[in-house]
């Protein structure tokens, strides 16, 4: 079964080529972080009009990559949410057109699955049931995934994000964008038990997230330094703010995985990169017998590979296709 999958959620062009669900044939990525660097976050209409102009550069890339032509596709699958409208709008587009003139399949992929799956490419032995921590710029959420056809959402963020979080802190201290891989790099170089800044807990949920709390106390932090003329530990600001949210991230997933008594975790979406929580996490889940799976890095951020391995799970409705439309706030479950 190869499957052609299309994602164009944000800022990331990404066509891929996978056979049955796990054998990456090609990933090609065209990313647009050099452009809205500029602007301290991503631009949506420039996002969307460079997917236009990529699309078919990506596409045609990623069949030479794969050496097949396009006959030999048995389906097309793409992103329909969540997302940007206009990002997610070209790609089904896009896939839509070559569905109908191929006569082929074309499969909806939720772009949140499609992070989850990226730990079925990376580890092809993978079984459910497992406890899943989907994180990235947009979501923070803790699924219970107990089969392809059974996933439920049972913690989310009530605020930010966490990556959210890692952008505005990394904003706030004028490191550049994006915050994650900044804050992670220079908090090699700093202490990360100098700051202690809060963090939020719910009675009524013990597996949902608050990170505005300690976002907000890194920020005024600065301000306050700032007025009183001391320099700004950059370094140090950065490891104990990483250490704050990941240790939030680490302990709830872990007792979430005790509370469902599974014995296996997984970690997914673009902050699944970060270090201190690949490094961390599979430390304290092994003091409780839980093992912990991390996708491949290249496969942290977003891209199509994980669309592919989605859809091989997901039973094609015919003629579904005409219908598929993008859905900018789709959720999980």
């Amino acid at each position: 079964m190869i499957i052609c999958a299309i994602e164009t959620s944000c800022d990331e062009t990404s066509v891929a080529i996978v056979k049955n669900g796990k054998e990456v044939l090609s990933n090609v990525i065209y990313s647009q972080i050099d452009i809205h660097k500029r602007y301290g976050g991503v631009v949506p209409e420039i996002a969307a009009r460079k997917h236009i102009e990529k699309l078919n550069i990506v596409f045609k890339e990623a069949l030479e990559t794969a050496s097949i032509t396009i006959e030999m596709i048995d389906k097309f699958a793409v992103t329909y949410g969540p997302g940007l409208i206009g990002a997610l709008l070209t790609g089904v587009s896009f896939a839509k057109a070559l569905a109908y003139y191929e006569n082929k399949p074309l499969i909806g992929v939720n772009h949140m699955h499609g992070h989850i799956y990226s730990n079925f490419i990376s580890h092809p032995r993978l079984e459910p049931p497992f406890i899943c921590l989907v994180v990235s710029g947009g979501h923070t959420h803790i699924v219970d995934f107990k089969g392809h056809d059974s996933m439920k959402v049972i913690g989310k963020t009530r605020d930010d994000a966490s990556g959210e979080a890692f952008d505005k802190i990394a904003r706030a201290l004028g490191i550049g964008y994006p915050g994650g891989p900044v804050v992670d790099k220079l908090s090699k170089n700093g202490d990360e038990e100098r700051f202690v800044f809060p963090a939020a807990g719910f009675s009524d949920n013990e597996f949902d997230f608050s990170f505005s709390g300690p976002k907000t106390a890194v920020i005024n932090l600065i301000h306050k330094m700032k007025s009183r003329g001391e320099p700004i530990p950059v370094e140090d600001v950065c490891a104990s703010f990483q250490k704050s949210i990941c240790d939030v991230l680490i302990n709830k997933t872990i007792n979430a995985c005790r509370h469902t008594g599974y014995d296996l975790m997984c970690v997914a979406g673009g902050v699944s990169a970060n270090s201190y929580l690949r490094k961390e996490m599979p430390v304290k889940a092994y003091e409780h017998g839980i093992k912990v799976f991390f996708p491949s890095i290249e496969y942290c951020t977003d891209n199509a590979a994980m669309i592919a391995a989605r859809a091989y799970y997901i039973k094609e409705d015919p003629g579904y296709y005409l219908e598929l439309n993008a859905v900018a706030n789709l959720k999980i479950d």
